[in-house]
């Protein structure tokens, strides 16, 4: 029996258990992703905000405080592996109060996911015009409305094809969960391969089923991108606006 037939066997004998691995794999990885993003919101929004100097020095203190905070927190989960982070997290906290393998792997790549998140959001709010808000403000909207509802849906607009990338690199990443003992697939390859010692054909259709996973969410993630590139550029141009520009071009003659 060649490669290709022991490849076989392994998908007809343990197809199940990899189908199992791939709907784990897939559910860490959104869920993750979503936390994640929703974490760097809130952490790359409140560290964008620039408080003015009308603003009173405790809230001023409070802000540079939990800045210093945040910046801890991104630093230590950007500079460590995902699997140091798993492996003390569900040591140290997740496993005391007795949360399920699967609960802690969400929260460990969630946490995971926000640090970035949160330096994702913060560049693309720092790439939107400064008078968007100057505008907002004007309008009397407060700091946080003005982020929430005019900066943060530009920035995430912006940046969306870095959050498209996490969720690529979580669905890879999510293999070294398998150190928690959760049936994602990385943890299903290991078994599958040790019971039937074919390491090769094993972990090339792991492999390959990690390949065509993360080229399917690029492929999602292009034309979610492309839709709101299109709903960005495609507004209707008024009779109006067309008329002056008319004029003008007239009167240039």
């Amino acid at each position: 029996m060649g490669f290709f037939g022991y490849l076989n066997k392994i998908i007809t004998k343990y197809g199940v258990s990899i189908l199992l691995g791939i709907r784990t794999t897939l559910y860490i990885s959104l869920v993750g992703t979503l936390v994640g993003l929703l974490i760097g919101m809130i952490v790359g929004g409140f560290r964008a905000v620039k408080l003015d100097y009308t603003a009173p020095f405790p809230l001023k203190a409070g802000k540079k405080i939990i800045d210093k905070i945040l910046t801890v927190y991104i630093d230590i989960f950007r500079g460590t592996p995902m699997m140091v982070q798993a492996m003390f997290l569900y040591y140290a906290f997740l496993d005391l109060i007795g949360w399920s393998n699967l609960t802690a792997a969400v929260v460990v790549i969630s946490i995971n996911t926000g640090a970035y998140m949160a330096e994702i959001i913060r560049s693309g709010i720092q790439a939107i015009d400064a008078g968007q808000t100057e505008a907002a403000r004007s309008l009397g909207m407060s700091n946080a409305q003005t982020m929430w509802y005019v900066i943060l849906p530009q920035a995430i607009r912006n940046a969306f094809p870095a959050i498209g990338n996490e969720l690529i690199v979580n669905i890879k990443d999510s293999s070294v969960l398998m150190i928690l003992s959760i049936n994602e697939l990385m943890f299903q390859t290991k078994s599958i391969a040790g019971s039937t010692y074919r390491f090769i054909e094993t972990y090339f259709l792991a492999a390959m089923i990690y390949f065509v996973l993360t080229k399917i969410a690029a492929l999602i993630m292009n034309h979610i991108e492309l839709r709101l590139n299109h709903q960005l550029t495609s507004i209707p141009q008024s009779d109006t606006s067309v008329n002056i520009y008319n004029t003008k071009e007239k009167e240039e003659d």
